[in-house]
């Protein structure tokens, strides 16, 4: 597996991670623990070396899962966590990146993971009540006392990311990006890329949705975020049809799979960008491994760019009340 750098405070990982929420939250039905520790194993030996998870994903039961199946291999890879989040009584209650809570959850974060230092350290999201200066002031702490090594945003704006990497140098925006999700391009992007600051794109395969696998007639269970997001409609799967249709003419070309051409292109937009797909299942994880070594013409990425524009996607990418709670 290729090797890419992420931000410019050394931070070098796999040039495509594991994403690992959906071991344990919003894709219900989850597999058995000894699948999902099989299948992070698994990506260590086919060279992912970059783990996602967060406080909230279960919660806390998947850092608990991340931080026993990678116990083994804890000097060949990067674990990424997040904090950010009020739980109470096992359920997310909001924003919360007051200093006090963030030491707290880092504190938890440390002993789930079994680790004495967090690699890359993620406000989840942004939180209104608390100045970003006061948040990467906390973190820098953090990192001077050795609990941290790198500090990330998530959904974080332009201005947001300006504020906190005054403070302390943001490594990696953590935020979606894909092919049928590019508002980032206009201005976040291009701040990132401006400050030296990598980006980590999360559900760079539409949740599933531009693989193909998913099409108007799929039913999701119960737990399933995707049953209640605009985009996932009987309606709007069957509009964004066209857009895997596209897809799926590239990978036709290349003798690929539709997750290997969207994962290529997310991969050939910039150098310092590392997607986290996410999946539990082995031979996906495969598939979407292989994306590393599939390198698309720039004619191609050009021209995938362009025909994927003149798709409209119909449906937004979450609901109004999850953009406004979460935004995962």
């Amino acid at each position: 597996m290729q090797q890419r750098t992420v931000g410019e405070q050394g931070l070098t990982v796999s040039a495509i991670g594991l994403g690992c929420m959906g071991m344990s939250f919003s894709y219900a039905p989850f597999p058995p623990k000894e699948a999902s520790v099989a299948l992070l194993r698994k990506a260590v030996e086919e060279g992912v070396t970059f783990f996602d998870t967060a406080e909230v994903y279960g919660p806390y039961t998947n850092e608990e899962l991340v931080g026993e199946a990678l116990a083994p291999f804890r000097d060949e890879v990067i674990i990424a966590t997040k904090f950010g989040f009020r739980i109470q009584d096992g359920k997310m209650t909001g924003v919360d990146s007051r200093p006090a809570s963030i030491r707290n959850a880092v504190e938890g974060s440390l002993k789930r993971l079994g680790v004495d230092c967090i690699d890359l350290l993620y406000q989840h999201r942004v939180d209104p009540n608390v100045p970003i200066e006061d948040v990467a002031g906390t973190v820098k702490t953090l990192i001077q006392e050795g609990k941290a090594r790198y500090f990330g945003l998530s959904e974080a704006g332009a201005n947001t990311i300006r504020k906190a990497h005054a403070v302390q140098p943001v490594t990696a925006l953590q935020s979606e990006y894909s092919l049928w999700t590019r508002q980032h391009e206009a201005e976040i992007i291009p701040a990132i890329e401006e400050l030296g600051i990598g980006f980590v794109p999360f559900s760079p395969l539409g949740k599933g949705f531009l693989t193909g696998a998913i099409d108007e007639n799929r039913k999701f269970e119960a737990g399933d975020i995707r049953a209640i997001i605009p985009r996932f409609t009987e309606e709007a799967r069957a509009a964004n049809k066209a857009l895997v249709d596209v897809i799926a003419g590239f990978a036709e070309k290349y003798n690929a799979t539709n997750a290997q051409i969207a994962l290529a292109w997310v991969l050939a937009r910039k150098p310092w960008i590392v997607p986290i797909p996410g999946t539990t299942k082995m031979h996906r994880l495969t598939e979407n491994n292989g994306a590393a070594a599939l390198l698309l013409s720039e004619d191609d990425v050009n021209a995938l760019t362009t025909a994927s524009e003149q798709v409209k996607v119909v449906g937004a990418r979450y609901t109004e009340a999850q953009e406004k709670a979460t935004g995962l």
